[in-house]
């Protein structure tokens, strides 16, 4: 039984949402407010979060920054009527695995809530010993030099997907085909540019050079052997 927990202050949408999504085995967890989700989440087990970004007493967005605070890589799908590219921008850094703007279809949520899902399992390899770095997919222990790195699940998928190629040129097509798989035609467009970006942050000792995690313009991207 998969679990889903869904903070969204508009109840006739929240309700709407909640008899969308639950099944035999899905079932829906639905509250309005930012306190309310600050007092059930700790402790929680759910295998998706979807926040409303606008709330009548705070931001989603500090939700999420909690969630990520404490290194949890649960899948979240943030719902929001900012539709800027700034606001998704902001989203997607904060730690979002995916973005959808209201007003959405039903069906579009259902086929991007399901495809987070399928992705919610651990990816199942050794450790992976690179350069300076080691990655374990199986236990989503990331170190670099000895230090531990969090990465959200997008970013973990994104890695894996690199290093089981690297010395390749995957297309951004290919790319986005193998980390959002099922659902790559909803997701949006600089989503992928953004993972990337952020994966640099945390990999690279200077983002804008890359060693390791580079660009082939006109193409995709690369994790480079040196």
């Amino acid at each position: 039984m998969k679990r889903i927990f869904l903070l969204e202050d508009d109840t006739a949408l929240g309700q709407g949402i909640r008899f969308a999504l639950e099944n035999d085995g899905i079932r829906v967890e639905l509250c309005a407010t930012l306190s309310q989700a600050q007092s059930i989440l700790p402790g929680a087990d759910f295998d998706l979060l979807i926040l409303d970004v606008n709330l009548p007493d705070g931001s989603g967005l500090d939700l999420l920054r909690d969630v990520r605070r404490c290194h949890s890589s649960v899948p979240v799908i943030l719902l929001t009527v900012n539709d800027l590219e700034t606001d998704i921008v902001v989203g997607l850094e904060s730690g979002a695995d995916d973005y959808i703007t209201k007003p959405f279809s039903l069906a579009v949520l259902r086929a991007r809530v399901n495809a987070q899902l399928r992705r919610g399992a651990p990816a199942q390899a050794g450790a992976v010993e690179l350069e300076e770095f080691s990655f374990d997919f199986e236990w989503m222990e990331f170190r670099k030099n000895g230090r531990l790195i969090e990465l959200s699940k997008t970013e973990q998928r994104l890695l894996r997907v690199l290093v089981e190629n690297r010395g390749r040129v995957l297309s951004r097509e290919t790319l986005l085909e193998r980390v959002w798989p099922g659902g790559a035609e909803y997701v949006e467009e600089n989503a992928l540019s953004v993972t990337v970006k952020r994966l640099r942050d945390k990999l690279e000792d200077t983002p804008s050079r890359p060693l390791f995690l580079k660009t082939v313009y006109g193409i995709g991207y690369t994790w480079a052997v040196n």
